[in-house]
């Protein structure tokens, strides 16, 4: 018998983090963020992360887990979160993944094997060079030449995952693509219920515009400021996330305020819209379309908890 498992994710400010509250009061469920700035401390603005007084007493697991001078990558994401899950068991009650990131949730999800790509520090130095020499665009382009699959889905700024993509494949052989195929093509090691959240494009976007003029209103400059001075690097993980990256730029005089606040705005868009095209090709997902609830959040939590009743109630004890 599998283990249940809740799985709430969706496109960036599409209001994940109000609902899944509300399904963890109405389940008897604990979440853990499936977010790669969230781990960390002092970076809550850009983020959104969820404060304290939002959580109304459910407990939260991989939030402000981590300083933001050090690193955090899919494999202990994946370490934290069965720990989280087996901690949540031990309280009989049910663990809810959420957030956006969908290749940290299928890592739990399907338990995959990271651990075939042993590190190689001299050719990651040589590959960080590059970087440093010419841009994070020319590393993209070698991994277009070995691995067009990977290229597609890993964005050209995500400097880290273009370098583990192409060591993968100089130090195997093989497209680090087709191996995720195969991960993916795994059984699911849970009894789970998988929910995208989405909404109307449109209205998607201008709540993304929405939320980076807040951000700035809330002083993201400032956050920024904060963390360059604890050491913060440009190449650092925590500042490889959307809005960190640009004011990063803007502080160093590289880019106005202007630019980075429309970088930030467009580049959310896009990123919102990756996340769905990755969503739409995972299996066995039920899509919740806040429109088709005509916004009304009572509705959408009571389908959600019925979805989840009818395909765990059998197998456990906790609802």
């Amino acid at each position: 018998m599998k283990n249940p498992l809740i799985i709430l994710t969706g496109p960036t400010a599409v209001g994940k983090t109000t609902l899944s509250i509300e399904l963890a009061k109405a389940i008897n469920g604990e979440i853990i963020s499936a977010d790669s700035m969230q781990v960390y401390q002092h970076m809550n603005i850009g983020s959104a992360k969820v404060r304290p007084d939002e959580m109304d007493g459910i407990k939260h697991y991989l939030i402000d887990i981590l300083e933001p001078t050090q690193d955090f990558n899919i494999v202990l994401f994946q370490k934290y979160a069965k720990e989280a899950i087996d901690a949540i068991y031990a309280k009989n009650k049910l663990p809810i993944i959420v957030g956006g990131t969908g290749f940290y949730i299928q890592s739990v999800l399907y338990d995959i094997d990271f651990h075939e790509n042993s590190e190689n520090a001299t050719l990651r130095r040589q590959l960080e060079q590059l970087v440093l020499q010419n841009g994070a665009d020319y590393l993209h382009n070698m991994l277009k030449q070995i691995d067009p699959k990977a290229a597609q889905t890993i964005h050209a700024n995500n400097i880290k995952r273009v370098i583990r993509a192409i060591e993968y494949y100089q130090q195997t052989g093989e497209k680090i693509s087709d191996h995720n195929e195969i991960e993916r093509e795994k059984e699911a090691v849970y009894n789970f219920c998988y929910f995208v959240l989405t909404d109307e494009r449109q209205k998607l976007y201008a709540t993304i515009d929405k939320r980076v003029d807040q951000m700035i209103e809330e002083g993201l400059v400032d956050e920024v400021k904060q963390l360059m001075a604890m050491g913060c690097k440009r190449n650092s993980t925590a500042m490889q996330g959307l809005g960190y990256k640009e004011i990063f730029s803007y502080l160093l005089g590289e880019i106005s305020l202007d630019d980075a606040i429309y970088r930030i705005k467009r580049d959310t868009r896009h990123f919102a819209k990756r996340q769905l095209t990755w969503f739409r090709h995972e299996k066995n997902v039920t899509w919740l379309e806040k429109y088709k609830f005509a916004y009304n959040e009572t509705e959408l939590l009571n389908y959600i908890k019925n979805k989840v009743m009818q395909k765990i109630q059998g197998d456990c004890d906790i609802l």
